[in-house]
């Protein structure tokens, strides 16, 4: 191996130990204290902990659950994310081990702003995770699942995670037998999902965009050129003008939507924009369709 490509690799195995650093930190600090499980296997550990009456580790738990799934990510991910969602079980196991509640944290709430913790801990571990998932590891547990269908479907993480952890939290019940529990539990759990969709795919929300202007051919030549993204003309009529026009139609990701902006604004300041949110945009210079098979179809 390269010396950039070594340098490479310490540096992602560090990201990845600062973000299952900051996942565990938001477990240990914010929602173990007050009897909070989110999802995920660190929420069954937490469940396991509290009604074996602290005698089964969260850290040990942790790591003989994802053994059981690790095998799974070897055949389906490759060995290379095997290698990093090891680590990354191991050390994960070793923060819900090691770290211990900071007092100087759970002394500043109590009971009534269980809520607030919930809130503060759904965003920090969701960043943990993202951090984590960018540089191809994973704390394990359902995180595994839900890169594993990520792969294979168009749906986002966050989602996939959404759906494993609604039963497991929904067993939180048991920790204390107080609905409000669970609650906790779902805040957690929607914050969570929200801040991974927002940090790991905001970046690939694509928009689509209608200019109508009577300089659409500069416009279009300009956008192009300095953005590299197709333009397509539609051919479109004025009616109270009757006058005979084209509409352009450019799909742009949403970071690039000021660019456009300007071109546009520079060319034709009596430009009219329409900018709507697209679900998703598939196609060179956007997202791969995944498919789970490949059918072949007759005509």
């Amino acid at each position: 191996m390269s010396i950039k490509s070594i340098l490479k690799t310490i540096k992602s195995y560090i990201f990845i130990s600062v973000g299952i650093f900051i996942y565990a930190f938001a477990w240990k600090a914010f929602l173990i204290p007050n009897e909070i499980a989110g999802g995920g296997v660190a929420g069954i550990a937490t469940i396991i902990y509290f009604v074996s009456g602290a005698k089964i580790s969260t850290g040990i738990t942790i790591l003989l659950i994802n053994a059981i799934l690790l095998t799974i990510a070897f055949r389906v991910l490759g060995k290379g994310f095997g290698a990093k969602t090891i680590y990354g079980v191991v050390f994960l196991s070793i923060m819900f081990s090691v770290l211990k509640s900071p007092e100087f944290i759970s002394d500043q709430f109590n009971d009534s702003d269980k809520l607030i913790c919930a809130i503060i801990g759904g965003i920090l571990s969701g960043a943990g995770v993202v951090l984590t998932f960018r540089q191809g590891g994973s704390t394990g547990g359902t995180d595994i699942v839900a890169m594993i269908l990520n792969k294979y479907y168009n749906t986002t993480p966050g989602r996939v995670l959404l759906y494993c952890d609604i039963v497991i939290i929904g067993l939180s019940y048991f920790i204390n037998h107080d609905i409000r529990t669970i609650i906790y539990g779902y805040v957690v759990m929607g914050i969570f999902s929200y801040t991974i969709d927002l940090l790991l795919s905001g970046n690939k929300q694509s928009v689509q965009i209608l200019i109508f202007s009577r300089k659409y051919k500069e416009i279009a030549d300009s956008v192009v050129f300095m953005k590299k993204r197709g333009v397509t003309a539609v051919d479109a009529t004025g009616w109270y003008t009757q006058e005979a026009s084209k509409v352009l139609i450019v799909l742009v990701r949403k970071q690039e939507l000021n660019d456009v902006y300007r071109i546009v604004k520079s060319i034709d300041s009596d430009a009219l924009i329409s900018v709507a949110n697209v679900m998703g945009v598939f196609g060179k210079g956007f997202d791969i369709i995944k498919t789970s098979k490949k059918k072949k179809y007759m005509i």
